[in-house]
């Protein structure tokens, strides 16, 4: 039987994630830097994936990385995701990497192994929107070069390297400098989505399945943007929680009141059977189980609606104060709403997961 609760190792990883982000990923800090032309934090990132190594948890030992499992990679998610963390983690150190988990040949080795070590961000070239499975657009490829353009990249202004799928079915590499990257307007500003034009841009050769590579990248996407969003949603719980405990009206505590009660307590467990749906596509991710399938599709199906219901109430309940700026209830909101249509909306998923156990609607 499978044990979805947490490790020791785990709770360990945890509190050492959790620790670094008090330090050095704080509200403030992070509303300043969406203001700037620089949402991404490089110090940051620099400490969580050369620091502690978090980069290359999925990749082997022999090949620079941690030789870790999606659960590790799923607690290091959930506090991201509470601290809204401007980082291209989930980008770089899972879907990028995923991606070339799913291919043979020198040049998947080597970058690999460059994104182990945290010094090299990698970016799949594919729609933030995309669904695992689904269609996706591609460029063409002619005389060694990639020629189009792509939107809605996440973290493509990030990005060192970009693994870009093409017309003729192969996935290429492509340097960032050789492209250009133009920031696209996008709802949350600590994931930034760009448009990626490639005229000529030199392109080397990772694997000539891209389907099958993008394909799993995303559905690691899929599963573990659960985890993401589980952490957000137990930090508004969590915070709004303290504020109504806090607050006072008619000189008593806010929290106090039944009917403001029964929605917390509504969202608690909300959160509780996220947390569920959120280990389970985790656990199996980490196991290569058969119904791996079946519990993503779960997991983000239930994951995004909640993690936005959280936000909102969040926002709500915190009043006067949630509305502005400087409050950062907003940037978990913004973050929720992006990540509801992020590797596939909650619908696409109950679809999926409609012919994955045989219920088609009539």
């Amino acid at each position: 039987m499978t044990d979805l609760l947490y490790t020791e190792e785990e709770e360990a990883l945890r509190a050492a994630v959790r620790d670094l982000l008090t330090d050095h990923c704080d509200a403030p800090g992070v509303i300043a830097r969406t203001e700037s032309g620089t949402p991404h934090d490089p110090q940051l990132w620099k400490s969580l994936s050369v620091g502690m190594g978090l980069a290359g948890l999925l990749v082997p030992e022999a090949q620079g990385g941690q030789g870790a499992t999606h659960r590790e990679v799923a607690v290091v998610l959930e506090e991201l995701g509470r601290a809204v963390a401007p980082v291209p983690y989930l980008t770089s150190a899972v879907v990028a990497t995923e991606a070339l988990l799913a291919c043979d040949g020198e040049e998947a080795a080597r970058l690999l192994t460059a994104l182990a070590s945290g010094r090299t961000v990698g970016a799949l070239a594919v729609s933030l929107a995309t669904a695992p499975g689904a269609p996706f657009k591609a460029v063409r490829h002619e005389g060694g070069a990639l020629h189009g353009e792509l939107t809605g990249i996440a973290e493509a202004v990030a990005a060192d390297v970009l693994l870009v799928p093409a017309e003729d079915g192969a996935l290429y590499a492509v340097d960032a400098d050789a492209v250009t990257v133009t920031a696209q307007v996008s709802l949350d500003l600590t994931r930034p989505v760009a448009k990626v034009t490639f005229d000529g841009a030199p392109a080397r050769l990772v694997t000539s399945d891209a389907p099958t590579a993008v394909r799993r990248a995303l559905r690691a996407g899929a599963g573990l943007l659960a985890s993401e969003q589980l952490g957000l949603a137990d930090w508004t719980l969590t915070e709004t929680v303290r504020y109504l405990k806090e607050r006072k009206q008619f000189n008593r505590p806010v929290g106090g009141f039944q009917a403001l009660k029964h929605r917390l307590a509504q969202l608690w467990l909300e959160v509780v059977n996220t947390r569920a749906a959120a280990r389970n596509a985790a656990d199996a991710l980490a196991h290569g189980s058969e119904d791996a399938d079946v519990s993503i599709a779960v997991a983000q199906a239930y994951a995004a609606p909640v993690a936005v219901h959280a936000a909102e109430e969040a926002l709500q309940l915190h009043a006067g104060i949630g509305m502005t700026w400087e409050h950062p209830v907003h940037l978990y909101l913004k973050r929720a709403k992006a990540d509801s249509i992020a590797y596939g909306t909650a619908g696409a998923h109950r679809e999926a997961l409609a012919g994955l156990v045989d219920l088609q609607a009539p």
